[in-house]
């Protein structure tokens, strides 16, 4: 039997269907009918070539919501939850990490691991539905699979993607403590998920920059206590604001989650001395951009962490206060358009061009 997946052959070559072979299930592995897989900003940058080492072609989607089909030897999910057939899970799309080499053991840093996988990025189409963009999901041996928590379906998760993780792991990055000033660079989904879990850890006023004015108002509903608009607010007159409401300061956290490395510069200026910059939206080469070491970090006495992707704990810390706190994170509103597997390219260019926030494909959607 054969299964349907939309395959990015190469970069920037029109998307294709491709009908691929079902997988034989090998012991402790486990097969997901897909219900959704996001398409976010890394799927644009994988279309346009920016991400060195992927083994075109794949199949894309890194992060996906999906009910158990099959399993041959796996009856748990990764904290021991009993999973039946029937099942929501989502899973940890980082696979294969070594738990040998120094990152694993030492550093405790596996995202850095040198055999790292990543579903819908390091694996080619030629090895299997290992992406979400397809009707069915094959979880390797190992692969850390999660139910979703009670209370949270598809849309909840999807609505964030990855974003609601790397925003999670940005702010944990900036060890922001309770009463702290901080600037979000960036309003896509990451950026959004940033503004509201730095809300939720106690910030004392959370300023977005970003546009269009439509993200800017899910980043209020999310947490944001006030928006700057890179539409009609110049860098000079947001400059001013920041420096009003922090008495000249400066914010004392900035997380950065725009992609864009013109970003940069405005971030340092805009940072306290001593204050700390996060910076999380250059998963991708989006190219250089220039700082003064002296000013902008050596004088400034600044703390300047990345942050590239996320681990384990994220996702599960994650979804534990999506859980609890649901009605304030309302990452299912992200969502502005559901695609089928024959309309992802035209997803990849509505992401591209702002005009979702997040895009979903569901391969049951026909039409869009």
């Amino acid at each position: 039997m054969t299964i349907r997946a939309a395959v990015m052959t190469q970069p920037d070559a029109p998307l294709e269907v491709w009908d691929i072979d079902e997988p034989v299930l090998e012991d402790g592995g486990v097969l997901l009918e897909t219900i959704a897989s996001e398409v976010c900003g890394t799927d644009v940058h994988l279309h346009h070539g920016r991400l060195a080492g992927v083994p075109y072609p794949i199949i894309p989607g890194h992060v996906s919501v999906g009910r158990v089909l099959e399993a041959r030897g796996t009856d748990r999910d990764a904290f021991g939850a009993e999973l039946r057939l029937g099942d929501v899970v989502t899973f940890y799309d980082v696979h294969e990490v070594c738990n040998s080499c120094y990152f694993c053991t030492v550093a405790r840093q596996p995202n850095r691991c040198p055999s790292r996988r990543v579903y819908g990025i390091t694996y080619s189409a030629h090895d299997g539905p290992l992406g979400g963009w397809a009707e069915q999901i094959y979880l390797k041996p190992g692969v850390r699979i999660v139910k979703l928590p009670d209370g949270l379906d598809a849309d909840d998760v999807i609505g964030g993607g990855c974003g609601l993780f790397t925003g999670f792991a940005a702010v944990e990055r900036s060890d922001l403590a309770m009463g702290d000033t901080v600037v979000v660079q960036g309003s896509g989904p990451v950026g959004l998920a940033a503004a509201a879990f730095a809300a939720l850890r106690g910030a004392g006023l959370v300023i977005t920059i970003g546009a269009p004015k439509a993200r800017l108002e899910l980043a209020r509903q999310l947490g944001a206590d006030v928006v700057l608009s890179l539409e009609d607010r110049p860098l000079a007159e947001r400059a001013d604001v920041i420096g009003e409401a922090t008495h000249g300061r400066g914010a004392d956290v900035i997380i950065e989650a725009s992609g864009n490395p013109d970003a940069i510069g405005e971030g340092f200026s805009l940072l306290r001395d001593g204050g700390t910059y996060v910076i999380a939206g250059h998963y991708t080469d989006a190219g250089p951009t220039a700082f003064n070491p002296h000013i902008d970090v050596n004088r400034k006495h600044a703390d300047v962490r990345g942050q590239w992707g996320t681990d384990f704990r994220h996702l599960v810390r994650a979804l534990g206060l999506l859980a609890k706190y649901r009605d304030r994170l309302p990452f299912a509103r992200l969502i502005g358009g559901r695609y089928g597997l024959e309309q992802a390219g035209r997803a990849l260019e509505d992401v591209a061009a702002l005009r979702v926030t997040k895009a979903i494909i569901d391969p049951k959607n026909i039409e869009y």
